[in-house]
């Protein structure tokens, strides 16, 4: 096995090739936009296409591959890192199909021998109690976040949250399950993927007000900054869960534009809010729905929407 010096002197070499391709022009046209062709490894002129060298080291793997799936069954890496595993994805996987690489079926001897080793598996991937802890909390937030339908960079970013969360002893006296959901809350809102705490809640095995608290608590000790929730941004989601248009989704969002202009806005539920003005526009645009209809998508009060309706109407001098 070569030792560190050689190492260090190939990727000097590597990078002093790559400096040196970097500064060729083009002898026959003088153009500095020379590339390097990556099937063949040929240094090439990409204005004139003339091959300037032929003989260059091919960094690049033996096997050729012609379109993505070729690329990825005969690629030797493994799969990319990830925040949402305790392990961040690098550990061993044992498969549970009793099968050997032909796909035939083993022995008794060797299937005992492959349950024990699974077993044993699961044992040793947590070596200590804070690894049971986030392991448990992970598997947690990747149940609600497949439950919330939320994309997987919000998982990602949740799971970054809970193992700062984890890392500053915010843990302490609090449940797993509620700093875990108020992580998720907390990357939904920075990801600005519209999720009100009561949606939130639903999936969570914790009452709303424990999270709520929680999420105050973790977003000031960790300096999360969240920027007021946008009702705007739940619009869409209401209209289509309602069947409602485009017609009455472009005139909600003109009521939430106009009205927030004016300051109705501070201190109002972001939901109840857009609730009241989906109701406004689906009666302005003769598609109307009741507003109980519109309270259980929006999973609010019929009191709040008939509020905050008729402060919007009364703003835009609407006579209803």
């Amino acid at each position: 096995m070569p030792g560190p010096t050689r190492e260090r002197e190939r990727v000097g070499e590597r990078e002093q090739d790559s400096q040196a391709e970097s500064t060729r022009t083009c002898p026959e046209c003088d153009s500095e936009n020379v590339v390097k062709s990556a099937d063949r490894g040929e240094l090439l002129c990409d204005d004139c296409g003339l091959v300037i060298d032929e003989d260059n080291i091919d960094h690049g793997p033996e096997w050729r591959a012609f379109n993505h799936s070729e690329r990825q069954s005969k690629s030797r890496v493994g799969a990319p890192t990830t925040q949402t595993m305790h392990d961040k994805g690098l550990t061993t996987q044992i498969d549970w199909k009793d099968q050997d690489a032909y796909g035939r079926s083993i022995s008794s001897e060797k299937r005992s021998q492959m349950h024990r080793l699974r077993k044993w598996q699961e044992r040793i991937r947590t070596k200590d109690a804070g690894e049971r802890n986030l392991q448990f909390a992970l598997s947690e937030i990747d149940r609600m976040s497949s439950a919330l339908g939320v994309p997987r960079s919000v998982r990602e970013v949740a799971s970054v949250i809970y193992r700062r969360a984890l890392k500053e002893d915010l843990i302490r006296g609090r449940s797993i399950e509620g700093v875990a959901t108020s992580a998720l809350y907390a990357a939904c809102r920075q990801e600005g993927i519209p999720r009100s705490l009561e949606e939130v809640s639903e999936v969570s095995r914790v009452e709303r007000k424990e999270i709520g608290r929680t999420y105050r608590y973790v977003s000031q000790e960790l300096g999360l900054e969240m920027k007021p929730v946008d009702p705007k941004k739940y619009v869409p989601r209401f209209c289509s869960d309602l069947d409602l248009s485009e017609e009455v989704q472009s005139k909600a969002n003109h009521i939430i534009d106009e009205t927030a202009e004016q300051g109705l806005l501070s201190g109002k539920s972001p939901t109840g809010y857009a609730a009241a003005a989906i109701y406004a526009a689906s009666l302005l645009c003769n598609e109307k729905k009741t507003q109980r209809e519109v309270a259980d998508v929006a999973q609010v009060t019929e009191v709040t929407i008939r509020n905050r309706y008729q402060e919007q109407i009364e703003a835009m001098d609407i006579h209803a």
